[in-house]
């Protein structure tokens, strides 16, 4: 008799592209101010259980200003822009993936768990009509980029994701002029918020100055619109130094930066494993004071981000 072939269930579909929150999405079509939040930190970048403090504390920083936070990650292979509290528990309970952009679509095809980076992060909240986003610190450029060409990709993604990212600068551990000269070249605007001196993370003053300082949230936001409106593709940063009395100690900082750059050269550790190799160095050799400077400075982030989307917001009502 014929071969009669057997029916054979068609894969299933990939996830939906993104997920909104229905409060993200509520705001987003009524043009209220939003500001995303990145998952990375939660879960690489702060121990547990303060990441999930953390997780509260800045979304209810970014709400005492007005504005509706939007957690981004990945979970069950669907990115998601705004997270439930039992999401925020599983971002926060480890286990999941460090996702950058070029990862995207692999955890999503796979159904993975993943925390986003400042580029991803970056991607979707774009993706989905968000252009404000507030974290800690940028990736940039790494020390012996020369020899090895590690520079993070969140500089790609500025360079053509139009989000205004509201940071303390980039980490020390990284090569900060080299950062700023890569940021130029791909004619992302770097603004300093009431600093002249681009921010070092930890530091309040990385010993390189802004191309430019804006003084209020109103100055940020019409320098944002401005730069959208002339049709630039790329982002903006906005660098705010971490509060005066939260700042690490600049002996304690240079001590152990140096350790920590010489733990990574003997483990041989590279790529992008060497940030949190570094921070953790940093929260174990400071007694937990750079936790401490970590949680403040990105609190103030949220709190700014917010204020600077309630600014566009309202000049959005009243042109």
């Amino acid at each position: 008799m014929p071969h009669v072939p057997v029916p054979v269930s068609p894969p299933a579909p990939p996830p939906a592209p993104v997920a909104l929150a229905a409060e993200v999405a509520d705001a987003v079509a009524d043009g209220r101010p939003v500001v995303a939040l990145e998952s990375t930190l939660l879960a690489h970048g702060l121990p547990s259980p303060q990441n999930r403090a953390a997780a509260d504390d800045l979304e209810a920083a970014v709400r005492r200003h007005g504005a509706v936070p939007a957690t981004v990650a990945v979970l069950d292979g669907v990115p998601r822009v705004g997270l439930s509290p039992a999401e925020l528990d599983r971002v926060c309970g480890g286990g999941l993936v460090k996702l950058s952009v070029r990862d995207l679509g692999v955890a999503v095809g796979l159904r993975r768990d993943g925390a986003t980076t400042v580029a991803a992060t970056a991607a979707l909240a774009y993706a989905v009509g968000v252009p404000l986003f507030a974290t800690g610190g940028l990736g940039g450029v790494h020390r012996g980029a020369r020899d090895s060409w590690d520079v993070s990709a969140d500089l790609a993604a500025l360079a053509s994701t139009g989000v205004l990212v509201v940071c303390s600068g980039v980490k020390s551990i990284l090569d900060v002029p080299a950062t700023l000269e890569v940021l130029e070249t791909a004619s992302v605007p770097v603004l300093g918020y009431r600093t002249d001196a681009f921010p070092g993370f930890y530091r309040r003053d990385s010993g390189h100055p802004v191309p430019w300082r804006v003084d209020t949230p109103a100055d940020a936001a019409a320098v944002w619109r401005a730069h959208r409106a002339l049709g630039s593709p790329a982002g903006m940063v906005l660098a705010q130094p971490v509060p005066t009395g939260d700042e690490l100690d600049a002996g304690l900082h240079d001590r152990l930066l140096d350790e920590g750059m010489a733990l990574v050269a003997r483990r041989g550790i590279s790529g992008k494993d060497v940030t949190p190799a570094l921070l953790e160095h940093f929260h174990a050799g400071s007694g937990g004071a750079s936790l401490h400077t970590n949680l403040a400075l990105v609190r103030a982030n949220a709190e700014l981000a917010a204020q600077v989307a309630v600014a566009l917001a309202s000049a959005g009502r009243h042109p």
